[in-house]
C-alpha cells in the first residue's frame, strides 16, 4: 500500500524529478525497441514539449508517496481533424506520458495517476481518453486495460531497409 499518496499539479520546483522520470520512461521503453533514444539524449527537450502541450487545456500530475516523488502523468485535450470520425471522437484527452519509478511499481499507482487526470480532462468536457504504449510494453497496456481503457487503433511497423541509399 502506499502511505500517504498525494497525486497534485506539478510545479517548477519539480522540474528534476519530472526529468528523471522521462529518463527512467525512455530508458525503459529503449530495451523494448530500437526507435527510442536514451533518456539521457531527450530528457530536456521531452519535458520542456510535454510541459508546453499541457499548459493550455491540459496538466502534468506528479505522486508522491510520504514526501517522495513516486510518478507522473501528463494529458490535455487533443483536437484532431480525422474526416472519418465524429466531432465528439475528434477532441479528446490525450494522456501522453504515465510513469512510476521502478520503487512504487505494483502497487496500482498508474491506475490511480490515470484516474486522477481522467477526472481533469472529464471537467474539461472531453469524453473519450486516449493513450499509446509500444506493443511490447505489456505492463503498460495491462496497467491501462486495467483503468478501463481497450484497444482502439493498433498500428502495425515493419522495416524494410537501412534507410540509407546505395
Amino acid at each position: 500500500m502506499l502511505d500517504a499518496l498525494r497525486i497534485r499539479p506539478a510545479t517548477p520546483a519539480d522540474r528534476a524529478d519530472l526529468r528523471r522520470a522521462i529518463m527512467e520512461l525512455q530508458d525503459y521503453e529503449r530495451h523494448l525497441h530500437d526507435s527510442r533514444l536514451a533518456g539521457e539524449l531527450v530528457a530536456d527537450r521531452y519535458l520542456d514539449w510535454m510541459q508546453r502541450r499541457s499548459e493550455s487545456d491540459g496538466i502534468i500530475l506528479v505522486a508522491e508517496s510520504d514526501g517522495a516523488f513516486a510518478g507522473f502523468v501528463a494529458g490535455w485535450v487533443e483536437h484532431a481533424a480525422n474526416a472519418g470520425e465524429t466531432a465528439e471522437a475528434n477532441r479528446f484527452g490525450l494522456i501522453s506520458d504515465v510513469c512510476v519509478m521502478p520503487a512504487y511499481r505494483g502497487r496500482r499507482l498508474a491506475t490511480r495517476l490515470l484516474g486522477a487526470i481522467e477526472h481533469y480532462l472529464r471537467r474539461a468536457g472531453v469524453v473519450r481518453l486516449r493513450i499509446a504504449a509500444l506493443a511490447a510494453n505489456r505492463s503498460a497496456r495491462q496497467s491501462y486495460q486495467h483503468a478501463g481503457f481497450v484497444p482502439y487503433e493498433i498500428i502495425h511497423e515493419k522495416l524494410i531497409g537501412t534507410g540509407k541509399d546505395g
